[in-house]
């Protein structure tokens, strides 16, 4: 464990130079300073208490944030969520103690933050997502505001807990025809060659031609939550790991409050197991053509019927297949699953013979991957920071230095990101597609070559078998030159590996 876990430090050490790089580009505001003046800013504040309740003009303690009407359905689904999850552990596991704090085997998130008045969430990262725009076109997509339960009392360590909120906006009213998407997409690029830093950097990303003129309180579509629940330390009974539970609140305009709601392409396994009938549906409708051409491209939207409002994310999941990864039990090659191999290949066929052009899903094993990386806990388990992809600056520290704002995956989906916003910049029709969590979609941009985002040391690879034909779902896994796919763990059938010198 203490070598994965030096590992995974030394990754995030090389990672870090080409975050810091990427922050320039324009689609995101990572920089301590200027997401300060963001939260403060007399006029305009982005603070989460300020777009929650536009009345208040200083940020709010969770005490305080959990009371409002809009957030109590929030703090109830939360509160369930443990409760539910507390009796599964003892039930599973009723000898392996479970509380908040070092003396417990399994150490459980501390619920009273949530109702402290000496923690708040404090705005650690704004991110565009205006590739999300084939969701809802007229809205130009989704502007995220990352926020970070932090505690605020004197001398508390470590400040910042493991919870992020994510306050989703529509990057414009679908009705405002004063600002086209292509006249958005132009401010958030030309915002990567402003000058200023702190509160004057902020005053112009606010100005009423700046990229952030758009963010108010009316455009608020979610709120999306992410915690570390328990924190399992290695010891001689049990392995490390952590789970984090995500859930999703859609704001309901007639009553004004946010309610849970099914997560995007969170694939209810349990239900699609236990209900036949079900499974055989969603089976039948992801094998259409039209369904698994989008599928394959990323851009599938499951209906709501089959999937889950609760998603517990466990890492390291590892590479091996295993319960942990949201799709495992679905695809079975003996008839138990959802799908059979034999299904799969034969959607694919069809899906080729009436026209389509599969980009990443070529064989049974591409399909399961993406099975996994198209839900939320699936692709929180890949290229993350813990749990996370998003942890956010830290912007009450009186030294940033040595944060690293987001995920391997996140700063190597920028470049995709990137040409889709330009694309919508120059009136061209976007490609939205998106490859696998585990590789970047680099859309012929080498800038990631040769780094641990693509096929530098510690990147995500393909282990062809010594005998047969290689996976076509993974064979340009490759890695760089004086590296090789190695295996990780303990399972020496895997075919995924990571790039480490030969």
């Amino acid at each position: 464990m203490r070598l994965r876990l030096n590992f995974i430090a030394i990754l995030l050490c090389l990672v870090a130079p080409v975050a810091q790089a990427d922050e320039g580009n324009g689609l995101a505001v990572t920089d301590p300073g200027v997401l300060r003046a963001l939260e403060t800013h007399g006029t305009h504040g982005l603070g989460l208490a300020q777009l929650l309740d536009p009345a208040r003009s200083v940020p709010i303690p969770s005490d305080t944030l959990f009371a409002l009407p809009a957030m109590t359905p929030v703090r109830a689904a939360l509160d369930d969520a443990f409760t539910r999850y507390l009796a599964d552990h003892r039930s599973r596991q009723p000898r392996v103690s479970i509380g908040v704090g070092p003396g417990h085997d399994v150490q459980l998130f501390d619920q009273a933050m949530l109702t402290s008045p000496d923690a708040r969430f404090v705005l650690a990262g704004i991110v565009n997502r205006m590739d999300r725009a084939y969701v809802a076109p007229d809205t130009c997509g989704e502007i995220r505001l990352i926020y970070r339960l932090t505690r605020t009392a004197a001398g508390t360590t470590p400040p910042r807990l493991p919870m992020t909120l994510n306050l989703v906006l529509h990057a414009k009213d679908p009705n405002d025809r004063s600002v086209t998407c292509t006249d958005l997409a132009g401010r958030w690029l030309d915002s990567a060659s402003f000058t200023e830093t702190g509160a004057a950097r902020a005053d112009r990303l606010l100005k009423p031609d700046g990229p952030l003129a758009t963010i108010t309180a009316a455009h608020v579509d979610r709120v999306e939550t992410n915690l570390q629940i328990v924190h399992r330390p290695k010891s001689e009974t049990q392995e490390f790991r952590t789970d984090y539970l995500q859930k999703v609140f859609r704001f309901d305009a007639t009553v004004k409050q946010f309610r849970e709601a099914p997560m995007e392409n969170q694939i209810d396994r349990d239900r699609l197991l236990a209900d036949a009938a079900l499974g055989r549906a969603f089976r039948d409708w992801l094998l259409a053509p039209v369904n698994l051409l989008a599928f394959d491209r990323g851009t599938v939207l499951i209906p709501e019927k089959f999937l889950a409002t609760t998603s517990l994310s466990s890492t390291p999941a590892g590479f091996a297949p295993s319960a942990l990864q949201p799709e495992f039990g679905l695809i079975d090659s003996k008839g138990k699953g959802v799908f059979s191999e034999r299904d799969v290949v034969a959607a694919l066929e069809r899906a080729v013979a009436q026209g389509g052009a599969l980009e990443n899903i070529r064989s049974p094993a591409g399909f399961a991957r993406r099975l996994n990386d198209i839900t939320c806990g699936g692709c929180h388990q890949i290229r993350g920071i813990g749990g996370f992809h998003f942890p956010g600056a830290d912007t009450l520290a009186d030294q940033s230095q040595g944060t690293v704002a987001a995920s391997p995956h996140f700063i190597g989906d920028q470049p995709r990101r990137r040409d889709i916003v330009m694309a919508m910049r120059d009136g061209k029709a976007p490609d939205f597609s998106r490859g696998f969590s585990d590789r970047p979609q680099m859309r012929g941009n080498n800038e990631l070559a040769g780094s641990p985002l693509l096929d530098g040391w510690g990147a995500t690879c393909y282990r062809p078998k010594l005998k047969g034909v290689a996976d076509k779902s993974f064979a340009t896994w490759t890695c760089a030159e004086g590296l090789a796919c190695q295996q990780i763990g303990a399972d020496a059938s895997s075919a995924i590996g990571m790039c480490f010198v030969k």
